[in-house]
């Protein structure tokens, strides 16, 4: 690509940042549909001066946000939009014409992993373990958009799990209960009709091999996601696929809330299948 004074800027912010796989993805993307943009990574300790800098450039178009500054940034935003403001936290944030916009794109990018899945979770009974930041934009996102017939969430914080459970009460029509992940998984995994397991267990580095979903609880009229990407095949999604459970990688939600960023930042559709497998390249995983 060429770069010159009309060449738009993305970015993602965190603290660390060096890992991130955001870079890989939305260059591909830029280079697939001939933009003039180009994605970098900056690791940022100091966000109201980053945010302030970003106003000032005309020409920077779009930030991811990622640990620890997806709270931080929602004071310094001119808007919020109403999903963001439920789960507590950005991810994704805007420019046009010096105003910035929040929202995030976790949620809805899993909603896509799932319809591209061929799920429907209408009137679904969907266990989620873990009550983290992703949780929340998932559960949201599933409660406001997807009609399931109820969510029960599992976790080891108490405080944690009982604000979530709290705010989804209050900002959702669907009926939510909630309890220790510490007892009574296996009856839970059973009861439910999809698992979303977001915790850490299964991670590269953190558990790698493990789940907190016994196997022998897993039905094959079931349908399991593992927000986890790295493996791209944890134990759990193994597991279920030996159980004959249709399975959605943590890869597919990763790839789709970026989908959901280059469309809000460039207002076209992005190139999934591009981005997809940039990803998966990035991962050392099949194409």
């Amino acid at each position: 690509m060429n770069i010159d004074t009309e060449t738009l800027l993305c970015a993602v912010i965190g603290h660390p940042v060096a890992h991130s796989l955001s870079p890989a993805i939305h260059n591909a993307a830029f280079e697939a549909v001939r933009a003039n943009a180009v994605y970098l990574a900056f690791c940022v300790s100091d966000v109201q001066s980053c945010l302030q800098g970003m106003r000032a450039l005309p020409n920077f178009r779009g930030l991811s946000v990622t640990i620890p500054h997806k709270e931080a940034v929602m004071p310094c935003l001119d808007e919020v939009d109403a999903l963001a403001r439920h789960v507590g936290c950005v991810n994704t944030i805007t420019q046009r014409n010096g105003r910035l916009t929040g929202t995030n794109t976790d949620g809805l990018g899993t909603l896509r992993a799932f319809e591209d899945a061929g799920v429907d979770l209408r009137g679904r009974r969907i266990l989620f373990t873990g009550a983290g930041g992703a949780v929340r934009a998932v559960a949201f996102a599933m409660a406001e958009r997807a009609k399931p017939a109820k969510i029960t969430l599992l976790g080891r914080g108490a405080e944690r799990l009982s604000a979530l459970a709290r705010d989804l009460r209050e900002g959702t029509n669907t009926p939510i209960e909630a309890g220790a992940l510490s007892g009574g998984v296996e009856k839970a995994v059973q009861e439910h009709d999809v698992i979303v397991q977001g915790t850490p267990v299964g991670m590269h580095g953190h558990d790698e091999g493990r789940s907190c979903i016994p196997a022998e609880a897993l039905r094959a009229d079931q349908v399991v996601f593992d927000m986890v990407y790295r493996p791209l095949k944890t134990r759990l999604i193994q597991d279920a696929e030996a159980a004959g459970c249709a399975t959605i990688w943590g890869a597919e939600m990763l790839a789709n809330q970026a989908a959901l960023q280059f469309e809000a930042w460039m207002e076209m559709d992005a190139p999934r299948q591009v981005m997809r497998a940039a990803l998966l390249a990035a991962l050392g995983g099949p194409a």
